[in-house]
C-alpha cells in the first residue's frame, strides 16, 4: 500500500498530504528527492530509491508544468504497485481543476481521493486477474500453432515453390535462402523445371560453375602474381640497415641528458629554486576571467534548422499566427525536434551520451504542459530551459573556498589533508604541485606527502616539486604501505605546525580491486578533509565509468558504515579540448562533486576555477 502522497509547489508550499495514510516516513525520502533528483535535473527518471535504516522507499512523481505543482507518491520498494502512475495522472488532472494559487488549504480533496485511489486499485487488480487468464490460453495456443505447423510442413514448402506472390509461398522461400548458397540456387531453379529441358538447365549451372572456377583462377593468378613482386623486392641480408640516433636540424647530439636542478651535498638547490618561484607570477586561481556577452541573444543554429520543416508544414500564416497568439500547452511532439538538435550539441562537445539523454528527458519533463509564450520560438524555450539547468548542475551546492576550511582546521590545532585519486596518467602529482603553489601564495604551510609508493619514479618526481617549492616533503621510500605513510606524514605535520597535507596516490583503474581497496583503506585510516579525484578532461563517456565506479568501490569496499566518497574534481589537460568541455558536465551530473580547480597548462600558475557561464555558453554554442 501507499506509504504516503502528497502535493506541493515548486516554491516548497506543501498544500494537500493524504491524512488517510499517514504513515512515519523512516528518514527525509520527500527533501532527498527535492534536493538529490528534481534540483539536479534528473527528474526525467521513472522512479527514485531512498535507503533508511529499517526501510526501503521507492518514489514517483509527476508535474504540473503550467501550474507549477508537483505530486509524490512514496511505497515501500518491496511493493510493486502497478497503479501508482496512473493515481498520480488521475490526482493531477483532478487537483488541478480546484486549484486556486491563493488557497493553501484543500480539506476538501480527501473524498475525491478515496474514490480515485479505488478506482486505480479495482483496474490495477481486473488488469492482474487478466494477465492470470490469459497466460493457459496462450500455452495452449502455442501448442496447437506447433503441431499444425508439423503437420502443414510439406504443404508450405510445396506452396513455397510455386508460389509467385507476397503470400505465404515468398516467407517460405526466403526461410529457404537463409540455409547457403546452393539452396538458394536450387530454389530459382524448381520454378522453371517443369518447361524447360534438362539441357538448359545443366548448361546454366555449368555456365555457373564455370564462372566460379574461372574467379578462382584470377585470385590465384593475383596471388602469385604478388608473392613475385615481394620475392623481387625482399632486400639483401647482408645489407641490412641498422638504426641510427635521430639528429634533428644537423645539431652535433646534446652531451648532457639530466636537466635537472644541481643540488649541492647539503640536499638543497636555493639559488636556482628562488628564481623558479620568483618567474611563476601569480596563480590563475586568483585571476577572475572576464566573459564576453556577444552571444547571450544568440539561438542554437542546428536547433532553428531542425524546427524548420515543422513551420513549412504548418504554413507561414499559421507559425505567425502561433508565435503572436502563442500555443496553449507544448507537447513532447513540439520539444522533440529541438531537443533532438541539442541532445546531438552536447554530444559533439564531450558530453557523454547517457547523460545528454538524462538531461534532455529532464528538460521535456519540466516543459511539457506549459504555456509558450507571445512571439517565441520552441527552439528558444527549449534552450533557455537547458540553459538554466546546465547552470543549475554545474554551480556547487555547497562551499569550495578551501583557504576558508584551512583556516578553520588551524584553529583547531590540526592539519587540513587533501588526498589526491584518479586513473593513471591524468596528472594528479603535477597538479597536486599546482594547488601547493597556490596555497603558498596565500600564505599557507604546506608538506607533501608521497604516498604513491607502486610506480617507479614517482617519489623522485614529487621530490624535484618540493624542492622546486622549498616545502616539505614526508616519504619512506617504495613497496610500503600508502595509509600507513599518510597516517605517518599527517602525524609529522601536526608535530611541525604545517597547515596543510597533499596525499599523492598512485594512479588506479577504476576496475582494479586490490588497489581500490588499499585507496578505500588510506581514506578510512586518515579520514582527510578533501578526497580529489583527478581526471582528464579529454575523456568522454569513460568519465561516466570512472567516476561511478570509484564511489561504488569507495562505498563497497569500506568498512565504515558511512563511507567517504569523492567531495571534489580536478580536472586536467583543460588546454587541449577547444570547446569540448563535456566531461565537466558528465563528471558533475554523475557524481554531485563540484569542480574545484581546472588544470590548464604547464607550469605552477596553470591553475584555476570553473567559469560556470563559460562552460555553458560553450556548450550551447
Amino acid at each position: 500500500m501507499l506509504e504516503q502522497l502528497l502535493i506541493f509547489t515548486r516554491g516548497g508550499l506543501i498544500l494537500w498530504t493524504c491524512k488517510e495514510l499517514g504513515n512515519a516516513l523512516k528518514g527525509s525520502p520527500i527533501d532527498t528527492l527535492i534536493r538529490s533528483c528534481l534540483l539536479e535535473e534528473r527528474s526525467g527518471a521513472a522512479s527514485y530509491s531512498y535507503d533508511a535504516p529499517g526501510a526501503s522507499y521507492t518514489l514517483k512523481w509527476t508535474f504540473h508544468n503550467e501550474l507549477g505543482l508537483v505530486f509524490v507518491a512514496v511505497y515501500q520498494r518491496i511493493l510493486h504497485l502497478l497503479y501508482v502512475d496512473e493515481l498520480l495522472a488521475m490526482v493531477r488532472r483532478e487537483f488541478s481543476e480546484i486549484y486556486d494559487p491563493k488557497r493553501t488549504v484543500y480539506n476538501d480533496f480527501d473524498e475525491t481521493f478515496r474514490q480515485l485511489r479505488r478506482e486505480a486499485e479495482a483496474r490495477a487488480e481486473e488488469l492482474k486477474k487478466s494477465k492470470q487468464t490469459d497466460k493457459p490460453v496462450n500455452n495452449k495456443k502455442k501448442q496447437g500453432q506447433v503441431q499444425k505447423a508439423g503437420s502443414d510442413k510439406g504443404s508450405k514448402k510445396s506452396e513455397g515453390s510455386l508460389a509467385t506472390d507476397g503470400g505465404d509461398g515468398d516467407k517460405a522461400k526466403g526461410h529457404k535462402l537463409e540455409n547457403g548458397h546452393s539452396n538458394g540456387n536450387h530454389v530459382e531453379m524448381e520454378e522453371p523445371r517443369a518447361g524447360v529441358v534438362n539441357g538448359k538447365e545443366n548448361t546454366s549451372s555449368n555456365i555457373s560453375a564455370f564462372d566460379v572456377s574461372k574467379l578462382q583462377k584470377r585470385t590465384k593468378g593475383g596471388k602469385k602474381t604478388d608473392t613475385v613482386v615481394n620475392k623481387g623486392s625482399k632486400p639483401d641480408p647482408k645489407k641490412k640497415a641498422t638504426k641510427k640516433n635521430r639528429v634533428w636540424d644537423d645539431a652535433p647530439p646534446e652531451t648532457k641528458l639530466d636537466f635537472t636542478d644541481p643540488v649541492d651535498g647539503n640536499g638543497s638547490g636555493n639559488d636556482n629554486i628562488e628564481a623558479v618561484a620568483a618567474n611563476q607570477g601569480e596563480s590563475m586561481m586568483d585571476i577572475e576571467e572576464i566573459i564576453s556577452s556577444d552571444s547571450e541573444g544568440e539561438v542554437d543554429d542546428n536547433v532553428q534548422k531542425d524546427s524548420k520543416p515543422e513551420a513549412k508544414k504548418k504554413g507561414w500564416f499559421s507559425s505567425m499566427f502561433q508565435s503572436i497568439a502563442g500555443k496553449a500547452n507544448l507537447e513532447k511532439e513540439d520539444l522533440e525536434p529541438a531537443l533532438k538538435a541539442l541532445k546531438d550539441g552536447l554530444m559533439t562537445k564531450n558530453v557523454a551520451e547517457e547523460i545528454a539523454e538524462k538531461l534532455c528527458e529532464s528538460v521535456a519533463a519540466s516543459l511539457e504542459g506549459k504555456k509558450l509564450a507571445s512571439f517565441t520560438r520552441v527552439s528558444s524555450t527549449v534552450q533557455a530551459a537547458m540553459e538554466d539547468a546546465l547552470v543549475r548542475i554545474l554551480t556547487p551546492r555547497r562551499s569550495i573556498d578551501i583557504l576558508r576550511d584551512v583556516h578553520a582546521a588551524k584553529e583547531q590545532r590540526k592539519p587540513y589533508v587533501v588526498v589526491f585519486v584518479g586513473v593513471n596518467g591524468v596528472g594528479k602529482s603535477t597538479n597536486l604541485a599546482k594547488v601547493a603553489y597556490w596555497l603558498l601564495q596565500h600564505n599557507v604551510s604546506v608538506m607533501m606527502a608521497a604516498c604513491d609508493t607502486f610506480r617507479s619514479g614517482a617519489v623522485e618526481q614529487l621530490r624535484t616539486h618540493a624542492r622546486r617549492l622549498q616545502i616539505p616533503i614526508f616519504e619512506k621510500g617504495y613497496e610500503k604501505d600508502p595509509a600507513i605513510v599518510a597516517k605517518e606524514a599527517i602525524q609529522e605535520a601536526t608535530r611541525n605546525g604545517s597547515d596543510v597535507v597533499l596525499v599523492d596516490t598512485a594512479g588506479r583503474m577504476q576496475d582494479n580491486e586490490p588497489l581500490m581497496r588499499a585507496l578505500s583503506k588510506l581514506i578510512y585510516l586518515n579520514n582527510p578533509d578533501l578526497v580529489l579525484f583527478v581526471g582528464e578532461a579529454l575523456v568522454g563517456n569513460d568519465a561516466v565509468d570512472q567516476l561511478s565506479k570509484f564511489n561504488q568501490k569507495l562505498a563497497d569496499l569500506s568498512t565504515s558504515p558511512t563511507p567517504r566518497l569523492i567531495d571534489g574534481i580536478l580536472l586536467t589537460k583543460f588546454d587541449t579540448i577547444d570547446d569540448k568541455v563535456g566531461a565537466a558536465l558528465s563528471m558533475v551530473y554523475i557524481s554531485g562533486a563540484p569542480v574545484m580547480f581546472v588544470g590548464c597548462g604547464q607550469s605552477y600558475t596553470d591553475l584555476k576555477k570553473l567559469n560556470v557561464k563559460s562552460i555553458v555558453k560553450t556548450l550551447l554554442k
